[in-house]
């Protein structure tokens, strides 16, 4: 093996590859090889026979990471490469170390690991035996409280001394404990036990310990800023002997401390390794001069960060970054169309465009639109809107509504949530079925006359039954968004994704009230279903060369030449909960989520906030996110700008700087609201240039109007050319003078 794999680094690289004793991080900004130079340093160490490829612990994040680390390790030192047992994810590596030592936590070495349904049936089982309500404490509270635990490399015993209690978790210890005692007899390991327990072996034994550190002489880690305590505490262990730990990863990327990672773990490194050294990539592969300008001065505000400059490896100045302002969300969803048809144009390859959002509801419109436009999409890390469960689940509710012949919706949602209705029902269901040739709807009906079901069975089938039939003599009494959402609360479908404790109830939630949302749009519920059923028909395209439409959290390690991210409004991103649950940490991530999503851009950016989005089935005034006002104007496309985002940048933009996270957190003030409360709302400021004779328009408070969209309407308040008007039908809305007539009076 040559050396060759040097010749292809720059000098910041080479130094990080060449640098092989004691303590080493290797700050990585986005773009700038850190795969080349992890690849590269594990090839020098045993190209100079520095170590032995099974005396090298090399931990990724994901199986694919691992593979294709040890794909590009093997293109250079060959079958050499076939040695590298350490290589691989945090939790392979623990699973490796605890089956060669199980029985020293009470295991034997073919333990099974668990999945989520099969931890939830051990907690389901002890909080039975605990005499715990179920419905007060739902299971996965407790496998929440377990996760976070376990995270943090608390046993049970440790959990009293050091995490704060309350008469919840003091039930929970009780769970926990209960829980790893029923895990031991079952053989059996969760995630959680694959790092925490060989964690405990190493802690409790001295000689394993040095073993282990004797056979790692070095430890290379990936992506570093995501670990959790317990990680981190593995790696300094296993590190302690040889200290040569190399950690490769990035505080300004680091966005994933929702679900247990620490940024501390690699802003205190140098405090935590003794000697250490830091080696910063700061020469960007991928984006323009433009891009990694305005990507640069946005993140120059986080406090928190051991700081680099990125620059371009190019001469390529590129666009500027487009800041663009729109009336809706819908009108956000018809630019980025528009937009991307206009590129079409210019040839460029779908699959080179992605549109990031911070939170799943806003793909929802961008969705229909596409469809509309007939633009093959993508949707990466998760299904598509209307292929989601929770959208698939409400859609058959309403569908049955309509129809109660419709046997396949009728099956979905007639046990769920659980009603004790399972498989056993289903089938004497559809064996009656046959039998009768009747829907199943109608032979439920014929059923809960006789003995044929169990009492349990005829009674959660008879409230079924009535509650669909409530539901339909109710379809000429109320309007069709009135209606839609008694159906969620008589199915106590909405209360069982809030008992839900999982990361992903809470997106769950905003999906369904944002499907609720768009109900509103529609006359009926048969246009909407008949345009649900268009949609999905469309969807059903093959083309190869898709647009992109996926989170912000999704893209990180991706890159395209166009992105657009919609929805930077206060409130949306940065994230409104984010802020409330962690003031100045929330912010800081909602930042470096931003800085991630700028930085998958190679060559167009295009920031876009909408002035006004209907949130959850109600129209709200926005104001852009403090994040544009924090961009440098030198990298911002002027031709892109309006009055307004120009007004909003001057008026608006260090005004939130005076209301304190625990302002968010008392008073759970609207954007427009703390504005206001900060005395930073300037009524001046218009919504569109091309409106021009708003004044010349004269409402005043009391005067019938007639709206486009919303109807008839009395007003209520007037803010010079904003209007705030009680519609007849659509509730109170604030919208803008020019768009409304007044009626006169006959």
């Amino acid at each position: 093996m040559s050396t060759d794999y040097l010749s292809y680094l720059n000098e910041q690289q080479k130094e990080a590859v060449l640098h092989t004793e004691g303590p080493l991080l290797i700050l990585a900004g986005a773009g700038t090889g850190k795969t080349s130079v992890l690849t590269s340093r594990l090839a020098h160490i045993i190209h100079n026979k520095l170590a032995f490829p099974n005396n090298i612990l090399a931990v990724t994040f994901t199986n694919k990471a691992a593979k294709e680390m040890q794909f590009r390790i093997g293109n250079i030192i060959g079958k050499a490469v076939e040695g590298m047992n350490w290589l691989g994810t945090f939790h392979s590596i623990g699973t490796k170390l605890l089956r060669m030592h199980a029985e020293l936590v009470n295991l034997k070495s073919d333990f099974t690991i668990l999945d989520t349904d099969d931890q939830l049936k051990v907690i389901k089982e002890v909080i039975r035996l605990l005499d715990i309500d179920e419905k007060q404490f739902p299971p996965r509270l407790f496998l929440s409280f377990i996760d976070q635990c376990k995270n943090k490399g608390l046993s049970p015993e440790k959990v009293r001394t050091q995490m704060d209690l309350d008469s919840i978790h003091e039930k929970s210890i009780e769970v926990y404990k209960n829980y790893q005692q029923r895990l031991k007899t079952l053989n059996s390991a969760d995630f959680g036990d694959l790092l925490m327990l060989p964690l405990q072996i190493l802690k409790e034994n001295e000689g394993i310990l040095d073993k282990f550190q004797s056979i790692f002489k070095y430890i290379l880690v990936d992506e570093y800023q995501d670990t959790n305590t317990v990680q981190y505490l593995l790696l300094r262990i296993l590190s302690q002997k040889n200290r040569n730990i190399a950690c490769v990863g990035d505080d300004d990327q680091s966005i994933y401390g929702w679900r247990g990672a620490d940024v501390n773990n690699i802003l205190n490194f140098e405090k935590d390794f003794d000697g250490s050294k830091i080696i910063r990539l700061e020469k960007n592969y991928r984006s323009t001069v433009n891009i990694l300008g305005a990507a640069r001065s946005l993140i120059a505000n986080n406090i928190d960060r051991l700081g680099k400059e990125l620059s371009s490896s190019s001469d390529e100045v590129g666009d500027k970054v487009k800041l663009v302002s729109v009336w809706s969300a819908e009108d956000e969803a018809i630019f980025i169309s528009d937009e991307i048809d206009r590129k079409l144009t210019s040839k460029t390859d779908l699959n080179q465009i992605s549109i990031l959002v911070r939170a799943s509801f806003q793909m929802r419109e961008i969705e229909d639109r596409l469809i509309l436009n007939s633009i093959p999409y993508r949707v990466i890390g998760g299904p598509k809107f209307y292929e989601r469960q929770e959208i698939r689940d409400v859609i058959a509710y309403l569908q049955l509504l309509l129809n109660q012949n419709h046997d396949l919706k009728f099956e979905r949602i007639l046990n769920v949530p659980k009603r004790g209705l399972g498989e056993t029902t289903i089938r004497m269901l559809n064996d009656a079925s046959k039998i009768y040739n009747l829907s199943l709807f109608d032979v439920s009906k014929k059923l809960i006359q006789t003995d044929e079901l169990k009492p349990q069975q005829r009674t959660q089938l008879s409230s079924f039954i009535a509650m669909v039939e409530n539901w339909k003599r109710k379809l000429d009494e109320l309007d069709h968004v009135t209606l839609t959402e008694l159906i969620l609360e008589d199915s106590g479908y909405i209360e069982m994704w809030e008992k839900d404790k999982t990361p992903s109830s809470l997106t769950r939630i905003e999906n369904i009230k944002e499907l609720v949302g768009q109900i509103a749009e529609f006359n009926s519920l048969p246009e909407f279903i008949d345009h649900v059923s268009l949609v999905l028909e469309v969807e059903n395209d093959q083309s190869t060369s898709k647009v992109s439409l996926m989170t912000l959290h999704s893209a990180k390690g991706l890159e395209f030449d166009c992105v657009f991210m919609p929805g930077l409004e206060e409130g949306i991103f940065p994230n409104q909960r984010s802020l409330d649950e962690k003031g100045n940490i929330g912010l800081e991530e909602e930042r470096r989520l931003a800085h991630v999503g700028m930085t998958r851009a190679k060559k167009y950016l295009y920031l876009i906030n909408s002035q006004n989005r209907r949130v959850y089935g109600n129209w709200m005034q926005s104001i852009p996110s403090r994040f544009i006002s924090e961009i440098s104007r030198e990298f911002i496309d002027d031709a892109t700008l309006n009055a307004t985002t120009i007004n909003t940048i001057n008026t608006y933009g260090n005004a939130l700087e005076n209301i304190t996270p625990y302002d968010y957190q008392k008073k759970k003030l609207s954007a427009i609201e703390r504005l206001k409360a900060a005395g930073h709302f300037d009524n001046s400021i218009e919504t569109f240039d091309d409106i021009s004779d708003a004044d010349n328009m004269s409402v005043l408070q009391n005067q019938r109007v007639f709206h486009t969209k919303f109807g008839y309407g009395i007003v209520i308040d007037n803010e010079n050319d904003r209007v705030e008007v009680d519609f007849d039908k659509a509730g109170k809305k604030i919208v803008l003078s020019s768009y409304l007539e007044v009626v006169k009076n006959d």
